[in-house]
């Protein structure tokens, strides 16, 4: 267990001073825990969360889906970061661009990202989704390792979130959205094979990875990348994003998906797994990248691996997953306060440096 201690050392931001953090669950409520270190920030959900501790910040109730309802909050706010499931953020998303409010988001969706990138070319604020693991910080370590090669080869990237003590055949527990998890399962993934940009299917391209000497198997799912394939098409041959698991979790989730044709119900499968499935709270985050090519004429390889516990963080237990998603957005929005990244426009994960981010105070939870 890390064991953290957060000092209060509030500041005088002049760019963002009253954020609005949407969804309340486990991570919408760290986000707002750590935000409120340098900000002021309102928590918004269907229902007031019930924790054994006090939140440091204000909460409101309403249902986000009141388009009049949100236009007035949003209006009393700088930023807006949003923790809500993937489908719920084109409308605030919208909002936040109408209005000239900052938006981060941590949407792994590849459809609500691109709609966002297309308001992003008229916004007078940041639009700035994917702020999350993967994608998020993953796509910042893939780019700083790949900085300093003269001539790339490979970004390879993979990202596990995993309980600690799995049990049964599946190897699996839902540490986050179940709907997220059946999102990146079903949907394709977009990878650069043989220096072309294409789309590869999900629960395919299964390989056995060693991690400290554990075995485990990573396969592609959608949306880990982000924008990467786009920044980095025509500059890498190989460029791909896998989820990492334990060992048969892969097969059995094809089984289900395609073979009994579950891609065809997302809440039924949904449903299935939660039941079968549910939250644990002793967990560990896997994150791993590596990148290769030239430099000084010689083939080079650099390497980034970080297994991530549960921290206590104001004496709180917060499982791995909450905070590193919760940490890189955080970070995120730090940066753009400071004046460390642009002030309006769309903000690409990879364009972010990670020294930067790591400079900063939640950022620091990553060192």
């Amino acid at each position: 267990m890390i064991n953290v201690e957060i000092f209060d050392n509030k500041r005088n931001i002049n760019m963002i001073k009253k954020v609005l953090t949407l969804g309340l669950g486990k991570v919408g409520t760290l986000v707002g825990s750590l935000l409120s270190k340098q900000f002021e920030v309102t928590g918004m959900d269907k229902q007031a969360p019930h924790y054994s501790f006090d939140l440091p910040f204000k909460v409101v109730t309403g249902d986000v889906t009141d388009i009049q309802l949100m236009e007035k909050i949003i209006s009393e706010h700088d930023a807006v970061v949003s923790a809500l499931p993937y489908f719920l953020n084109k409308a605030i998303a919208t909002i936040a661009h109408k209005q000239g409010k900052h938006y981060f988001d941590l949407t792994e969706d590849v459809e609500t990202t691109n709609y966002i990138i297309g308001l992003s070319e008229t916004a007078t604020s940041v639009m700035a989704p994917q702020c999350g693991l993967a994608p998020g910080i993953i796509g910042i370590i893939g780019a700083h390792l790949a900085k300093d090669f003269e001539k790339l080869r490979s970004i390879e990237m993979r990202v596990g979130a995993l309980p600690k003590y799995p049990n049964g055949e599946m190897g699996y527990s839902f540490t986050w959205s179940a709907a997220g998890v059946v999102n990146e399962y079903i949907n394709d993934a977009e990878a650069i094979h043989n220096g072309k940009r294409k789309q590869v299917v999900s629960l395919q391209g299964k390989e056995a990875i060693n991690i400290d000497g554990a075995g485990y198997e990573a396969f592609y799912t959608s949306g880990g990348l982000g924008t990467m394939c786009e920044t980095y098409e025509g500059k890498v041959d190989k460029l791909d994003y896998k989820t990492i698991r334990y060992p048969g979790h892969c097969d059995l989730m094809n089984f289900l998906i395609h073979e009994l044709h579950m891609k065809d119900n997302k809440q039924q499968l949904e449903d299935i797994l939660k039941n079968a499935k549910p939250e644990v709270q002793e967990d560990v985050v896997l994150i791993y990248a590596v990148a290769e090519g030239w430099k000084d004429g010689q083939m080079k390889r650099n390497e980034y691996c970080k297994s991530c516990a549960p921290m206590l963080i104001d004496g709180q237990h917060w499982r791995a997953i909450s905070w590193t998603t919760a940490a890189s957005l955080v970070a995120v929005v730090e940066m753009v306060a400071a004046g460390a990244l642009p002030s309006k426009g769309f903000i690409k994960q990879e364009e972010i440096s990670f020294d930067a981010l790591l400079a900063t105070q939640t950022g620091s939870f990553f060192k």
